[in-house]
């Protein structure tokens, strides 16, 4: 189905489990900031595991053209960099509980390394002309 994937686009998508697992533990630590009534259906479910998923299957989806971790890259943008300019991301680095801190440092590193991997995998393709191959 899949061609062999390249590197880049290897480490953005464990990058987009990283930040998953990051969620996870946020999750686990405090489940009260997913609160049920805020959230789509009533769940208390950290949405943004839902959003991580989606990139990371559209980037495998696309998966034959060189522009295809541009997925990763976008939801990674969008967490880390408009989430920390809009004040999201910044009152997790510092709350009181260390599941939290934790957790958040995870999912951080994560999409960096997925964002990062996605734009050297989409520069690195586009110039070889060979998008999906190793």
């Amino acid at each position: 189905m899949f061609r062999r994937l390249n590197r880049g686009t290897v480490v953005s998508l464990a990058g987009l489990l990283v930040g998953i697992g990051g969620l996870l533990v946020q999750w686990a630590a405090d489940p009260s900031m997913f609160s049920a009534g805020e959230q789509p259906f009533g769940i208390a479910f950290p949405p943004g595991i839902l959003f991580i998923l989606g990139a990371g299957l559209l980037t495998l989806g696309t998966a034959r053209w060189w522009w295809h971790p541009v997925f990763a890259v976008l939801i990674s943008f969008w967490i880390v960099v408009v989430g920390g300019l809009a004040g999201q991301l910044t009152p997790n680095l510092f709350s009181p509980n260390l599941g939290t801190v934790a957790g958040n440092v995870i999912m951080t590193v994560g999409l960096a390394l997925a964002g990062i991997a996605g734009v050297v995998g989409m520069i690195r393709a586009r110039r070889s002309g060979t998008p999906s191959r190793a």
